[in-house]
């Protein structure tokens, strides 16, 4: 004896196909308001424990990331402290300094880059007017392994101290351990400007990568770069997160100073654009 099949009725079914693409093009996006504690929002946007501070070499400055009016996008954003001294890399490692976000090893699969998939990466900076990065690295946004082999980071985007000047560098370090200048920039340009990152990465040993670098105020294209054959995943990972903030070297302590990078309006996608960055309407 053979049952009718299960019928979805007509609303209930329309509703699903809905919920069910919105799922799909769900985006994260991670922006201050000003009013939540700083930690707390970082935390809940992208899955668990997302902050690497280095508040407990430096606790009577307070937490390293804040929220703070700015001027030109007219709303808070994130302030990223770092000091040249006493600030390390959490207590851990003492030839660093690391105040960097990140999706959590908790983060729902939405933030997780897996083989295969195509992810969209956008956000908003500004370094401040003279930043003063190391000749050995500056990092201000890394995409890395989680496991498996996840010691260097597949792309950096990375300011550098030069012989004649300053730039700024895109690194990607393949799975075999090679590291590629995939393009680089004078630095001038982007100090005291808030630049739109828009990358998209399709995760593979044979994948893709995109990155423009744009800033807000004119609509300059300062940077771009894309490659359809290219090494972006690691042996015996499961997945691949973002990272931003600022991680710097302390072999040239001489060339730095004390900095504060801005960021706002940091947000992940699969399947969908993300939106542009900018001034709050």
């Amino acid at each position: 004896m053979f049952s009718m099949p299960y019928r979805i009725p007509l609303k209930a079914s329309l509703f699903f196909l809905l919920f069910s693409s919105l799922a799909l093009r769900a985006q994260t996006v991670l922006t201050a308001d000003g009013q939540t504690d700083t930690y707390t929002l970082i935390n809940s946007t992208f899955g668990g424990s997302s902050e690497e501070v280095p508040d407990c070499s430096h606790p009577d400055f307070g937490p390293h990331i804040t929220q703070e009016w700015d001027n030109d996008f007219n709303k808070p954003v994130f302030f990223f402290y770092i000091h040249v001294t006493p600030d390390n890399d959490r207590c851990v490692n003492f030839d660093r300094q690391r105040n960097e976000i990140k999706a959590a090893t908790s983060a729902p699969d939405s933030l997780r880059g897996f083989f295969g998939d195509t992810v969209m990466y956008r956000w908003a900076f500004k370094l401040d007017n003279g930043f003063q990065p190391s000749p050995s690295f500056t990092h201000i946004h890394q995409i890395k392994a989680v496991d498996g082999d996840n010691g260097a980071p597949i792309i950096t985007i990375t300011p550098r101290s030069g012989s004649s000047n300053d730039i700024l560098q895109i690194i990607n370090v393949n799975s075999s351990g090679q590291t590629t200048v995939l393009t680089s920039t004078d630095l001038t340009p982007f100090e005291g400007e808030w630049i739109d990152a828009q990358e998209t990465v399709t995760y593979d040993f044979n994948g893709s990568y995109s990155l423009t670098l744009t800033r807000i105020s004119d609509g300059a294209q300062l940077l771009s770069f894309s490659s359809d054959s290219i090494d972006v995943w690691r042996n015996g990972t499961t997945w691949v997160r973002p990272k931003w903030g600022i991680y710097r070297s302390l072999n040239h302590p001489d060339f730095l100073r004390d900095e504060v990078v801005h960021f706002d309006q940091l947000c992940i996608s699969k399947n969908s654009d993300c939106p542009a960055p900018g001034p709050a309407q």
